[in-house]
């Protein structure tokens, strides 16, 4: 491993909205610096399934966590979408002079436990197998070019083990994986510009006081994203920023919020 590398999580729900002048500033960072880029599904999972006429299924479990119900049927819908997006984001930055490669996380990059099995349908608590389970450690083994010029693509599946190919939190596998690569920054490139308290935007937080509105007031997909920059703070990632902007931007502190240790 040459250098430290940069780990962006590009969100399911804003790839689309990304433009040129974006992917040319995420080229000209990578230039410079290694790129692992951890991408989301969301939107396009839920296209598909719309399409197709599938019903995608939100489960919560005892503890009140959510989860989608993942099915093997799930996983190669999974799986067909993150093949598009890898293909969109390969093209791209293809184009700007960085060479790219794609990697699922369950080739033996990510790893996974053992999923909750008791889930609550029609107000009964049901067992019911989904193919969902918690990171449990990244090998950085497959990343073997990190090197400036070059990007990896990952999708973040997992592998269990019973050898199960498993869903698992975009955000979270982001956050372990910047942790398994001594990744310095970690940016979490979402469709909001800031994270809000009481409404009003913050700037810069302590990862402590993120923990504190994590739990008493934030809500959705902030909340997991707070969650996510704690466990890369707790792995040694000096910083991770959210925001929508232009990745230079972020790391220049020029905008977004930036969570720091202290």
């Amino acid at each position: 491993m040459s250098a430290t590398p940069t780990v962006v999580k590009l969100g399911g729900s804003c790839l689309e909205d990304l433009d040129g002048s974006w992917w040319d500033d995420l080229a000209e960072h990578g230039r410079g610096t290694p790129l692992v880029l951890v991408h989301g599904w969301s939107k396009p999972l839920k296209r598909l399934s719309e399409r197709e006429g599938k019903q995608l299924e939100i489960l919560r479990d005892r503890y009140g966590n959510q989860s989608r119900w993942t099915t093997p049927e799930v996983i190669a819908d999974i799986r067909t979408v993150s093949a598009e997006i890898a293909g969109e984001v390969i093209s791209r930055l293809e184009l700007r002079g960085i060479t790219v490669e794609r990697l699922l996380g369950s080739d033996g990059l990510v790893s996974a436990g053992e999923g909750e099995r008791w889930w609550w349908r029609e107000k009964q608590l049901v067992e019911l197998d989904n193919l969902v389970g918690p990171i449990t450690g990244v090998d950085p083994g497959p990343l073997k070019n990190l090197q400036p010029g070059h990007a990896y693509v990952v999708t973040p599946l997992a592998r269990n083990a019973a050898g199960q190919e498993v869903n698992t939190d975009g955000d979270r596998a982001a956050a372990a994986i910047a942790g398994g690569v001594g990744a310095t920054d970690l940016v979490l490139v979402t469709n909001v510009a800031h994270l809000l308290v009481d409404g009003e935007p913050v700037r810069r937080i302590s990862a402590k006081a993120a923990a504190a509105f994590r739990d008493n007031g934030a809500t959705g997909g902030m909340r997991k994203k707070l969650r996510a920059a704690g466990e890369a703070l707790d792995q040694g990632v000096a910083r991770v920023v959210i925001g929508s902007a232009p990745v230079t931007d972020l790391l220049a502190d020029r905008t977004g919020t930036t969570i720091t240790r202290l």
